[in-house]
């Protein structure tokens, strides 16, 4: 017999994405028991009221409060309302596979781990979200994370989302709130630390919706640098060379055009390098006319946000 499984959801101004997040929950081909917690956050557009006309269709959906709207905070509400000793944690804008929790609670099984995931498998609406969809699944958009372009199956320091070990979330506690963003690799940390494995599998992919413009891509690349400083400030020694290349890039580009602006041309060169490597490298991952034209502004726009954030991360983030 499978274990029950209870799915919780943090959920704030999903209007767009919950119906079908939700939809995609209760098509699951898992013999086992579910239940889906939604964590209700003060949404400013529909979000509530879908909720509460899906909860009224199926008893399996469960409403809990989030008075804050925070993730961290959504995510201990439902956790702790969670009557099953797996979590599976998803967001009201993915959507899962119809095996993902089958074959997560299977990988958990075989690999002993604490929490197992999978890829970030960021996929589009529009054009401009497919090409933010195709910067975020390039080790040039992203890095070389494995959650996000894929990779062979094993430990990890973090994954995607998550399905958990509940008695391993709570002897971690849980979620730290105080985290706005950050909070999965934070919490995967803590999880390592006391003993636990963490384990990537591709299978585990989770369709995500990117950002639908520029600025609302900049926000959410600023505060990632911001908060993703916060974890090194509080766990030292777990920098990752990776996420130092963007705040270096960006220092870079910005000397670049400081003193060829003050001083003399040639300090352009810096800049130019950046913004023609961009460029042909938008020429190579692009699949479309309308990806390569929209990817330069998109993986800039990734890369000196994210930087910014990092940079400019005040050092009591982290209250």
């Amino acid at each position: 017999m499978q274990p029950g499984v209870s799915v919780v959801l943090p959920i704030l101004n999903e209007e767009r994405f919950l119906a079908d997040a939700i939809a995609a929950i209760l098509a699951q081909e898992y013999p086992g028991e579910l239940e889906v917690i939604l964590a209700l956050g003060p949404s400013r557009d529909r979000t509530n009221e879908i909720a509460k006309a899906l909860h009224e269709k199926d008893s399996r959906i469960v409403l809990v409060e989030n008075p804050t709207g925070r993730t961290a905070a959504g995510l201990n509400a439902a956790i702790a309302a969670a009557k099953f000793e797996i979590i599976c944690r998803i967001d009201g804008h993915a959507e899962i596979s119809k095996s993902y929790i089958r074959d997560a609670v299977e990988i958990m099984g075989s690999s002993s781990a604490v929490n197992v995931g999978g890829v970030m498998a960021a996929v589009g609406k529009t054009r401009f979200e497919d090409a933010v969809a195709r910067a975020m699944r390039s080790p040039i958009g992203v890095g070389g994370a494995r959650f996000h372009v894929g990779g062979v199956a094993g430990p990890a320091d973090t994954v995607y989302l998550g399905v958990f070990q509940k008695s391993a979330l709570v002897a971690a506690g849980g979620y730290d709130e105080r985290f706005i963003r950050a909070q999965d690799w934070e919490l995967n940390f803590r999880l390592r630390e006391a003993g636990g494995t963490i384990w990537f599998d591709p299978r585990l992919a989770v369709i995500y919706r990117p950002r639908p413009n520029l600025r609302a891509l900049a926000k959410q690349y600023f505060e990632y640098g911001r908060w993703r400083r916060a974890v090194t400030r509080h766990h030292k020694g777990t920098i990752n060379y990776r996420y130092l290349a963007p705040p270096i890039a960006t220092l870079i580009i910005g000397l670049s055009l400081l003193t060829g602006f003050l001083f003399n041309s040639i300090f352009f060169i810096p800049a130019l390098t950046y913004a023609s490597a961009i460029l042909l490298s938008s020429q190579v991952i692009g699949k479309s006319w309308s990806e390569r034209i929209t990817l330069p502004a998109v993986l800039a726009t990734m890369h000196i946000s994210w930087g910014l954030g990092f940079l400019t991360s005040p050092a009591n983030l982290v209250k």
